[in-house]
């Protein structure tokens, strides 16, 4: 994960995990003279900080509650509304917030120094005008680009980009233009993003990428839709990379274009049927999973081999370690939206131990749309507020702490982890708010001084290795 040294696109602590509810509504505290780069820096901090803050207050009403459907508890109150939670946060709770935003504003700073800031174009070359390929929203009004119905859009394009730095500034202003938010990785091996906003601005958002000269090789149904907008995420990120799909492996040595079969959901559907129908006796397919544990753990295909990876960037590693167990067998293949899946398949193909390697296209997002009932059970991760999207009632997973059924994530109550909980509600009424027995100690010890900033700091993390840096331009 990385930084850069003037933008908000990068947050290394939380690059892929947010918030949830996070809200404008922090209090009008005075700021420090920072720099304008800095402070963009330090309001993000505050919204961090109030967001956790209300996040950590939610909770449920117990059966004989006088208010049965309110969702936080503070100082002894019950508060139905964001509204009235957030005011009440806002006047009682300033000090607190303002300490976590120090907090993490130094957490933040702490991880500057290690990143490479992206290359400014020289002063002699020639500038071009995005503005050609921004849409005109002269027809719009700027409610409708706002407001109404939303919608979050998941997409990526391999195709080689001469100047990533001039797509991103792109994307950039396109997306400010349309209200988005959302994540877009662009690299020199093509365009990774998933944006949220009200559905006239994603749909201009769609056209302007059709239209534009480089990605006219799309076509719709590149664009996989949610139910969602705008607040599914906390804001704009946009960057250059390495790679627009972290493997930690050099696009140079092992391109796109060395990827597994593509099946397409119904062909994919009636491989697993097969396979399945013949139970226990079929050892020669493997149906495997690509995405980190924390996503397989709340849905995936029956019979799958999940890897125990808690990023992508270690599925090289995990191949490498059980290449006997691929060796001479099909591989079907699966991730949410499929981009994994072709840096994927084309390592395992690259180590010349598979019979077959195929993958799913469209991941199991597309998989969904056209078998909601089918071999897919339980909930689909997503990296965004909403933590997971639902096409099925199932509910494979469950509680941390009781092993009732539950699959609604959680961040842990403990300050500066950043680890998912499964934690039912009945358990968090009980103060079982954290992701292991090391953090919960933590909250519970009476009085202790806050732990050092550290982003991996528990019991859950300590066992696997650290993250490898993600590179950026």
């Amino acid at each position: 994960m990385s930084a850069d040294n003037v933008t908000l696109d990068s947050s290394p602590v939380f690059c892929e995990l947010d918030v949830e509810n996070l809200t404008q509504h922090t209090s009008k505290l005075t700021k420090p003279a920072f720099s304008a780069a800095l402070r963009r820096h330090y309001n993000h901090s505050k919204r961090r900080a109030f967001s956790t803050f209300v996040a950590s207050k939610k909770t449920a009403a117990p059966s004989d509650a006088e208010w049965p459907g309110f969702r936080w508890a503070c100082c002894g109150h019950a508060f139905q509304d964001s509204g009235s939670i957030h005011k009440h946060v806002s006047s009682a709770h300033e000090a607190e917030v303002l300490r976590q935003t120090d907090d993490i504003l130094e957490l933040f700073l702490s991880g500057v120094e290690d990143e490479s800031p992206a290359p400014e174009r020289s002063g002699g070359q020639e500038r071009v005008d995005v503005s050609r390929w921004i849409p005109d929203t002269g027809h719009v009004s700027g409610d409708h680009l706002v407001k109404g119905e939303g919608e979050v859009l998941l997409y990526y394009c391999y195709c080689h980009l001469a100047d990533p730095q001039l797509v991103c500034a792109w994307q950039k202003a396109l997306c400010e233009t349309l209200h988005l938010t959302g994540k877009v990785r662009v690299a020199e091996e093509g365009i990774n993003g998933t944006v949220g906003g009200a559905k006239v601005a994603t749909g201009l958002y769609v056209e302007a990428m059709l239209s534009h000269p480089v990605f006219r090789i799309m076509v719709r149904d590149d664009f996989k839709s949610s139910e969602g907008g705008a607040d599914c995420f906390t804001s704009l990120k946009v960057g250059v990379y390495q790679e627009i799909v972290p493997l930690g492996v050099d696009p140079d040595r092992l391109s796109f274009k060395q990827a597994g079969v593509h099946l397409e959901p119904e062909e994919f559907h009636k491989e697993v049927e097969a396979l399945l129908s013949k139970g226990d006796s079929c050892r020669d397919t493997i149906l495997l999973d690509c995405r980190n544990f924390y996503e397989s753990k709340i849905g995936q295909f029956s019979n799958c081999l999940a890897p125990d990876i808690r990023k992508f960037s270690y599925f090289p590693d995990y191949v490498d370690k059980n290449l006997e167990l691929f060796r001479d067998k099909r591989v079907l293949m699966y991730c949410t939206g499929g981009i994994r899946c072709e840096r994927g398949s084309a390592y395992l193909l690259s180590k010349n131990v598979c019979k077959e390697v195929y993958q799913l296209k469209g991941g199991i997002h597309k998989y969904l749309e056209d078998y909601p009932e089918g071999f897919y059970r339980g909930k689909l991760f997503v990296f965004d507020e909403r933590y997971a999207i639902s096409f099925n009632s199932d509910i494979i997973s469950e509680c941390r702490y009781c092993v009732s059924p539950w699959d609604q994530y959680q961040l842990c109550s403990t300050r500066f982890c950043c680890q998912l909980v499964l934690s039912c509600e009945s358990c968090r009424q009980r103060g079982r708010t954290a992701c292991c027995p090391t953090c919960q100690r933590k909250d519970e010890a009476p009085g202790a001084s806050p732990p050092a900033p550290a982003k991996e700091a528990c019991e859950c993390t300590d066992a696997r290795p650290r993250i490898p840096r993600d590179t950026r331009f």
